[in-house]
């Protein structure tokens, strides 16, 4: 008997099932790792979450009315910031993700048509 044409068919099978793994699970890991690590880097310029709990502290240890309301201002401005940078980041993160996604799909429809 020749199994031949099923080795070679269980191989394509085998083959395709690793490559859509790889391009599906294995760079979702990477690219969330890498999301991840630029995140924290950007984190450290930005400090949303320090901000946020000294929100209600005097800017600069000046407890007068002043430093607690240029204390607020400034940091509800710099939280502001900091969370429509975020926004756009993970915006532009998320749509390089889809095309990512729906590039195999979109491949092998304009191949087949």
């Amino acid at each position: 008997m020749n199994f031949a044409p099923a080795y070679i068919l269980e191989r394509f099978f085998y083959r395709l099932y690793r490559f859509l793994y790889h391009w599906y699970v294995k760079s979702a890991k990477i690219y969330s790792d890498l999301v991840l690590n630029v995140l924290g880097r950007i984190d450290y310029y930005l400090a949303w979450k320090i901000t946020l709990r000294y929100l209600f502290q005097p800017l600069y240890k000046d407890y007068s009315l002043l430093g607690y309301v240029l204390g607020f201002g400034f940091r509800i401005m710099r939280l502001l910031g900091a969370g429509i940078f975020y926004f756009l980041f993970f915006a532009v993160v998320f749509l390089l993700y889809l095309v990512w996604i729906f590039f195999i799909p979109y491949a092998v429809y304009r191949i087949l048509t």
